[in-house]
């Protein structure tokens, strides 16, 4: 079987700007942080689902992990701004933007659907789980990607590498 060479996800120049961001610890910390906030919500959006109580901690739930994903949504487009030089869909993380884009809406859906009434209480916890469920392909698209930007920098030559 043939291997394609893989192109590394950061130039030497980009991996020095990544490194150098504090954006980049912003986004180490954040990106748990939300995850630890679904992982709570969805355990309280399954207990409203089956036994009817608990909405109110449910929502707020899904409200603090819908400002969470704003708020790393936010950081991220700084982060890629300074180390690829755009604020958003960079080539290498094009499709995790992209889908994020789609996370973002459903996100934003649940919120107008909550704060019109277009939804009920059970249309909502539903739609909520659906955001979940494509905040979990996005954040697999994001381990895979890093996962494979740490492979390929054990290959890769340093910034000083390339200038000697």
């Amino acid at each position: 079987m043939a291997q394609f060479p893989q192109q590394a996800l950061y130039t030497p120049e980009q991996r020095a700007r990544r490194d150098a961001s504090r954006w980049t610890l912003v986004q180490g910390i954040l990106a748990p942080v939300q995850f630890v906030i679904c992982i709570v919500s969805v355990v309280l959006v399954l207990r409203f689902l089956m036994t009817g109580d608990g909405y109110m901690a449910a929502t707020l739930s899904i409200i603090a992990k819908t400002m969470a994903l704003y708020l790393i949504m936010v950081t991220g487009a700084i982060w890629e701004k300074e180390v690829f030089g755009q604020y958003l869909l960079a080539p290498a993380f094009f499709w995790e933007d992209v889908v994020s884009f789609g996370v973002i809406a459903l996100h934003t859906a649940y919120l107008l659907a909550l704060f019109t009434g277009w939804l009920d209480a059970t249309q909502l916890m539903a739609l909520a789980l659906v955001a979940y469920a494509a905040y979990v392909v996005n954040a697999v698209q994001f381990l895979w990607k890093l996962r494979m930007a740490r492979l390929s920098a054990q290959a890769a030559p340093t910034l000083s590498e390339v200038r000697a």
